[in-house]
Parts: structure tokens; C-alpha cells; sequence
């Protein structure tokens, strides 16, 4: 493995991980996607030999703390969403770029059910629709990702 690209891996997350920590508030605290888990979906997409189901449990531990929330929720959610993505990669690299977009969104919808599931038995109120709004701005941020050429192996045909 290529110290260059695990150098780049870490560096993504970081990035993403400064993108959470800043203070967001009203609206876009609402909207605001999962940069942490976006980042870690494109990495297992791209390289799975630097970014696994470890990578992303240990991920969710430090959005745990990060966060201040019940301990182990991100890293439950986002290892069940890895999981699920690994498992389908090598397909996943063959869809086309829409393909790639509905299933990134389903990744993403996963993962935040996971997490309302944890919230609930913790004993938080039901949430309205708008909990999934980030999965929406996430797809957006994946789109305009891809339009500005980052290469998810997605086809171009069909974009």
C-alpha cells in the first residue's frame, strides 16, 4: 500500500471531520450531510484495501466523541453502512454515475435509520421527515462531486 494514498485517505478524513466539528447552526445544523460518512463510502469505493468496516468503526468512535451523543451510535451506523458497502463494491464500481447516486442514497438512508433506531431506544421523540434531509444534501454534494471530476469508477454513460 502506497504510503501516498493512505497519507491521502487520512487527509480526507480529517478534512471531513473539520467540516463536522465547525459550527453550524438554524438550517444548514438540518441539512448539513455526513461528510465523514461520504468520505469513508468513497474510499471503499475507490481503494477498499485502505478504507474497510475497521476504518469506519474506528471513524464512528470519533464522531461519538466529537459529537457528545450515546456512545458507539456512529460507530454502529457507519459499520453497518460499510459493511453494506464493501459487500456490494465491486459492483457498485461498475454502475453508472446515476446508479452509483441511488445507491450512495440508499448507503446514506441506512445509516441514518440506524442511528434513529439507536435514538429512539435511547428514549428521544419521533422524528418528522426533515431527520432525512442530509441524505438529500449529501446526494447533492456526491453529484456535484462527480461533476467536478472526482472519479468514483462510475461509467459515463447514463450520467
Amino acid at each position: 500500500m502506497p504510503p501516498s494514498k493512505l497519507k491521502s485517505v487520512y487527509f480526507s478524513l480529517i478534512v471531513a471531520l473539520i467540516f463536522l466539528l465547525l459550527p453550524w447552526s438554524g438550517v444548514w445544523l438540518k441539512i448539513r450531510p455526513d461528510f465523514l460518512l461520504l468520505v469513508i463510502i468513497f474510499w471503499i469505493i475507490r481503494a477498499p484495501n485502505l478504507c474497510n468496516v475497521g476504518t469506519a468503526w474506528f471513524v464512528g468512535l470519533f464522531v461519538d466523541l466529537a459529537t457528545g451523543g450515546i456512545f458507539g451510535q456512529y460507530a454502529l451506523a457507519y459499520t453497518i453502512t460499510a459493511f453494506f458497502a464493501v459487500t456490494y463494491q465491486r459492483r457498485l464500481v461498475l454502475f453508472n454515475n446515476t446508479q452509483q447516486l441511488f445507491y450512495v442514497f440508499l448507503l446514506l438512508i441506512i445509516s441514518q435509520i440506524v442511528l434513529l433506531i439507536l435514538k429512539t431506544f435511547a428514549g428521544a421523540e419521533l422524528i418528522g421527515w426533515g431527520y432525512f434531509l442530509p441524505s438529500i444534501t449529501g446526494i447533492l454534494l456526491w453529484k456535484i462531486a462527480v461533476f467536478l471530476g472526482l472519479n468514483t469508477g462510475g461509467r459515463s454513460r447514463g450520467a
